[in-house]
């Protein structure tokens, strides 16, 4: 066998590329990790006032309130669900059922950019708890 074959153990062209590798998984790690800390509660937030709209809009429909009290409940419970309050909300009845829709626009600051949350959802009371 030849001697240049032979190594000494150590590696002069490949000191610290492990370090570095596991420096730049960490700093993404913590990249996603605050993108999710700032969109997480955001994304929630949405989560939760779908849930509120499909709840006011079966209640109205099965108490038999006016399509303007949908609107009403909406604006009361806007600082706890984060409505802005250039949020269009607009109310309606189709046949027998109730239907509101919302529309805005949340702004999410990253460092870097600001990203434009587009909130559009449209909630419909159920068939099965209308009142004729």
């Amino acid at each position: 066998m030849s001697d240049r074959f032979i190594t000494s153990g150590t590696r002069h062209g490949e000191q610290g590329g492990a370090r570095l590798k596991f420096l730049i998984v960490i700093l993404i790690l913590c990249i996603v990790a605050y993108a999710g800390y700032l969109y997480v509660p955001v994304a929630y937030r949405a989560y939760t006032l779908k849930d509120l709209m499909q709840h006011d809009v079966d209640v109205a429909s099965t108490q038999g309130y006016p399509v303007s009290w949908v609107t009403d409940q909406l604006k009361k419970g806007a600082d706890e669900y984060g409505i802005p309050p250039n949020a269009i909300i607009t109310p309606s009845q189709a046949d027998v059922r109730i239907v509101v829709r919302v529309q805005f626009t949340m702004p999410i600051e990253f460092p870097g950019f600001t990203y434009q949350y587009q909130f559009d959802h449209t909630a419909k009371s159920t068939t099965f708890f209308t009142t004729k």
